[in-house]
């Protein structure tokens, strides 16, 4: 019988693991709660709809990487690719907006896109999110890139770069599209397929593109930063005077386009150099038509998204030490029957004063609990038997130094608890 793996693209988080999830998800849960932040949950499937309007036709997302079906009542859905998009349905549908403002959500949410397997890359993937709801001041925006500013620095990446860039509204960005085109018509040939399809809906993109043909043909290409309105202009000096003030070092970087196509004025990313190739550990920026374009009130909104499983990978890569779980400290051997029976008695009331204690479940002998115990990392043994309950004392062992303490049966709880 042949058998049976996670599907492609898929990985499984084992114990050995699970602490390194448990502080990153803490931690970034802890530093949203000192910037103000709430947390917000959203189903793990959406209709189709609502991707297709939010994060945009044009977008390889929407072309070639959902995870889309009909249900059994032909309705089509889609695993979430992003958070964005759910939160703000979310935040819509249930009427946010008539409360006061600004709304700040953060996300820890799983994620799904059909795309090649590589490093630091899934099918079936784990997202930080925040998102700032009903601001349209710069302010917002700094506060999110300084959140995940200090995040990354809380988690030891010291060498990430800000890299910063407006990509305008839609009355600028009008004028930069002219302009690419006209740049890129001599080229046209040159271009990838997906480019050459992009080159019409959305040329923006191209600049985005991660064909070295591509990325070679785009060099000297007109930066959109040349071509805001004074209302984009003032706000992107707005965001930098602001992370000046914060003290957050930033490179102002044209390219920067971000692979969605609800991003107006501001776009950042967090890029780091990982074995050579530098990438992009967070990305995010402003969006002030998507409530409107997915059905709500004209609101601005302006977040960011963070890969899990990239983070820990590069956390791995750089040496940072996630601190180890607290080992068992306590072990209870026992021999007999009346001995198990008061163990089991002792490991409950142990256990519900906060200590971490074992017992074995496999009946092994005395020699193979020790065995046992000394496997597990406990910090102290008891053995009890027959001859521990009739005297009322038994022995409690420091594995580390081998040194035994004679401790009364009533106070066994009271000393292991100090």
């Amino acid at each position: 019988m042949t058998t049976i793996i996670a599907p492609k693209g898929t990985k499984d988080m084992l114990p050995a693991q699970a602490h390194k999830w448990h502080y990153v998800e803490k931690a970034f849960a802890e530093i949203c709660d000192k910037y103000g932040f709430k947390e917000v949950r959203t189903p793990l499937f959406e209709h189709t709809e609502l991707f297709r309007r939010g994060v945009g036709d044009t977008t390889d997302i929407v072309q070639k990487e959902m995870y889309t079906f009909n249900d059994y009542a032909g309705r089509s859905i889609t695993l979430k690719p992003e958070g964005t998009s759910p939160v703000t349905r979310a935040f819509i549908e249930h009427k946010q907006y008539a409360e006061v403002q600004p709304t700040k959500y953060y996300y820890i949410t799983p994620c799904f896109r059909y795309e090649k397997p590589q490093s630091g890359r899934l099918r079936a993937f784990h997202q930080f999110g925040i998102e700032i709801f009903g601001t349209p001041n710069m302010l917002a925006d700094s506060e999110c890139i300084c959140l995940g500013y200090d995040f990354l620095h809380k988690m030891g990446l010291h060498d990430v770069k800000l890299k910063i860039n407006s990509v305008g509204c839609p009355t600028c960005r009008q004028k930069h599209r002219e302009a690419l085109r006209k740049f890129l018509e001599p080229v046209y040939d040159q271009l990838c397929g997906t480019c050459k399809d992009r080159f019409e809906r959305n040329p923006m993109r191209i600049l985005d593109c991660k064909s070295e043909i591509c990325q070679d043909l785009v060099k000297d290409a007109p930066d959109m930063l040349d071509y805001l309105c004074d209302e984009c202009h003032d706000a992107f000096e707005d965001v930098k005077s602001n992370l000046d003030a914060m003290g957050v070092e930033y490179i102002v970087d044209p390219r920067i386009v971000r692979g969605l196509d609800y991003y107006t004025k501001t776009a950042f990313e967090f890029v780091i150099d990982s074995n050579g190739t530098q990438g992009t550990v967070c990305g995010g920026g402003r969006y002030d038509h998507l409530i409107e374009e997915i059905g709500g009130p004209p609101i601005p909104g302006v977040g960011f998204g963070l890969g899990i499983e990239r983070l820990l990978m590069l956390m791995d890569q750089y040496g940072i030490e996630i601190p180890e779980p607290e080992p068992v400290k306590v072990f209870i051997a026992v021999m007999g029957d009346d001995a198990k029976k008061f163990g089991i008695k002792l490991i409950r009331e142990l256990r519900n004063h906060g200590v971490k204690a074992e017992m074995d479940t496999l009946a092994r002998n005395i020699k193979g609990q020790f065995k046992y115990a000394d496997r597990l990392g406990a910090q102290y043994t008891i053995v009890i038997g027959d001859n521990e309950l009739a005297e009322g004392v038994v022995s409690v062992k420091e594995m580390a130094t081998s040194t035994q303490t004679q401790v009364k049966l009533e106070d066994l709880t009271k000393e292991l608890t100090k």
